[in-house]
């Protein structure tokens, strides 16, 4: 069986914690192949996958749409992906067996604003017939280029490992 994280990045600071969440997840089953990868609108064949974790920045309250993609071009981000989780997310099926999914977006510190791409994704993935293993979680960055808050790199490693932990054997 496989775990994936899926993730959307614009300034590379949801990668860093995407990539952090994986080694969390390998660490702590090494029998467990993990697959990181840029959401595009292709489908994901979930009968493979027993672990599904989908996050990406949080864009006007929600995840990122092309509208908040391209406001994030005019702010000097350069990778600029053509389709978000938002369009991943919209592009799977519903699982056929049970999948589980942990949802975790990336956001400012400072000023603490409202709203959650990981708990919009959540709610979508619910949606479909996603298993939620645990609540949507959020990693803080300073200010929308970065860097990544004090912690939050291991706090993501540290996360990926708890994953698994609650996984059925």
């Amino acid at each position: 069986m496989r775990a994936v994280v899926v993730f959307e990045s614009l300034w590379g600071n949801s990668e860093q914690i995407a990539r952090q969440i994986a080694s969390g997840i390998s660490e702590a089953r090494s029998s467990l192949e993990v697959e990181v990868r840029q959401a595009t609108a292709d489908v994901l064949p979930a009968e493979a996958v027993e672990l599904i974790v989908v996050g990406g920045p949080t864009h006007a309250f929600s995840m990122s749409s092309p509208s908040t993609r391209q406001g994030a071009k005019q702010q000097g981000a350069t990778a600029i992906p053509a389709a978000g989780i938002r369009e991943w997310i919209a592009a799977q099926p519903s699982p056929s067996r049970p999948v589980r999914v942990a949802t975790f977006d990336t956001r400012v510190v400072s000023p603490r604003l409202p709203g959650s791409a990981a708990k919009k994704a959540m709610k979508r993935l619910v949606r479909l017939g996603f298993q939620p293993l645990d609540a949507p979680e959020t990693f803080g960055v300073h200010g929308y280029g970065g860097p990544i808050a004090d912690g939050e790199l291991s706090r993501a490693r540290e996360w990926g490992a708890r994953l698994v932990a609650s996984l059925p054997q």
